[in-house]
This record gives C-alpha cells, sequence and structure tokens, in this order.
C-alpha cells in the first residue's frame, strides 16, 4: 500500500474524452472536471454514458480520444498505483457468497496489501452496521447487506476517488439512509464522488452537482438546489448543442 499511498490528487479532468463503440458513440468530446470535496450526481437515460464515463476515470475503458488526468498526470504515468486511490461500486458487486462478510474484506484487503487489516475490517463492518453478522456467509445476505458490504470493501483502502454505479438499487429506508450519511463522510473528509444514478429523490439529499448525459454528450445543472427530477425533464426537453 505504500506505494499507492504516494500517490494523491485533489481533481480529476475530463478534456475532450470520447469514447466509441464501433458506430455507437457513448461520449463524445466530454470536458469535464470533478474536485475534491464533492458529490456529483450522474443522470441519463439508459445508454445515455454514465457507465462509460465512469469506466474510463476508473482506468477500466480506454478512451477512443482525448485526455483523463488525476491532479494534473495522466493513468499511464501514475501506473498501476493509481488503483490504489480509486474505489469502485459497480452493478456485479464483487462479494464472495460462500465467504462471511469478514473474510471477503479480509480477501480484498490482502489484494491491497492493507496495514492495521483487522482493524480496517472492524470500523468497516460498524459502518455497514454488520458487526453482528461479520461471520455470516453472504450468500445469506439480503440485496441491501450485500450492497452496505460491497461498499465498505470499495472503502476498505481509504480512496481519494470514489465511483458508484446506481448505488441505491435494492435499498430499504435504513440502508439509503447509511449510504446517504457515508457518502456525506466521504465529501467532508476530502473524497471526490462521482454517482450514476436514476434516483433523483435520495440523490437530491447530498449531491452537490448535477450533471446530465445524453447520447454522450454532457451538460451541467449549475445550481443542483432544487427538484432534481423537474429540472432533469426540462435540460433533457431542450435542444443540446
Amino acid at each position: 500500500m505504500a506505494a499507492s499511498s504516494a500517490i494523491d490528487f485533489t481533481q480529476v479532468e475530463l478534456t475532450d474524452v470520447s469514447r466509441h463503440f464501433g458506430r455507437r458513440r457513448a461520449l463524445a468530446k466530454t470536458t469535464i472536471t470533478f474536485r475534491a470535496g464533492e458529490i456529483a450526481g450522474l443522470f441519463g437515460p439508459n445508454g445515455a454514458g454514465k457507465s462509460t464515463m465512469l469506466g474510463v476515470i476508473a482506468t477500466l475503458v480506454r478512451p477512443t480520444g482525448g485526455a483523463v488526468t488525476y491532479g494534473g498526470a495522466s493513468a499511464r504515468s501514475l501506473g498501476d498505483p493509481l488503483r490504489g486511490r480509486i474505489g469502485v461500486l459497480g452493478h456485479d458487486l464483487f462479494l464472495y457468497g460462500d465467504l462471511s462478510a469478514r473474510e471477503n474484506l479480509e480477501f480484498f484487503g490482502r489484494l491491497y496489501g492493507l496495514d492495521r487489516l483487522g482493524d480496517r475490517i472492524d470500523s468497516a463492518l460498524s459502518a455497514a452496521r454488520l458487526s453482528e453478522r461479520a461471520n455470516d456467509r453472504v450468500s445469506s445476505f439480503s440485496r441491501g447487506l450485500r450492497q452496505r458490504l460491497a461498499l465498505e470493501r470499495a472503502l476498505l483502502h481509504l480512496p481519494r476517488l470514489v465511483l458508484l454505479d446506481e448505488p441505491f438499487t435494492g435499498l430499504d429506508d435504513e440502508s439509503t439512509a447509511l449510504l446517504s450519511a457515508r457518502l456525506r463522510q466521504l465529501r467532508d473528509a476530502g473524497s471526490i464522488v462521482l454517482m450514476a444514478t436514476h434516483d433523483f429523490e435520495n440523490a437530491d439529499d447530498v449531491i452537490d452537482r448535477m450533471i446530465c448525459l445524453r447520447e454522450g454528450r454532457v451538460r451541467e445543472i449549475p445550481d443542483a438546489r432544487g427538484n432534481l427530477r423537474a429540472r432533469y425533464r426540462q435540460v433533457m426537453a431542450e435542444a443540446w448543442s
């Protein structure tokens, strides 16, 4: 963990980033900057480019054109340790059902070579309110409990950049409240948080910036306060240059 902990950045910048899949344009010359201490919400219809943007920023998808920099440095120049500063929660939760909650966190913690792993795991289980089920197999967990554990798995190595794809899916009211509180904690701690979601109601409580995507193009709503759903419908109905 020493190599990756030496890497830090307070902003991620996309400059004219495009991504094509054959003839389909998933991102089109996107230029935008995300900064530490904010939660940005990505909104748009299915296929608009939200997941592609997250994948590009996570270094999991290579852009067709343009550049992504992390504190002014490219992913290539920073190398593999950059991924030690990125936490990702996607549709696939990357949990092993035959392992307990604690064993899952131990597995991923060892992959990162984390120090004080036992303390980190105890803190993660407490944050997810899963301490009493630490030794239960994940296969016995509901979708909501798995989602809570997967989020802590993504945060175990204290990433600077946190990327979330539909994090509210399958959560009950308690889990939703926990997630919202956790997102605010990350923002207050100086993380860069990007969240793709269709859940306007819950996003309304946590996001600082509203970014809409349509057919690979990006438009930011200057003031994210107010009824997000209404503002989203308005901007999506407008003509985009």
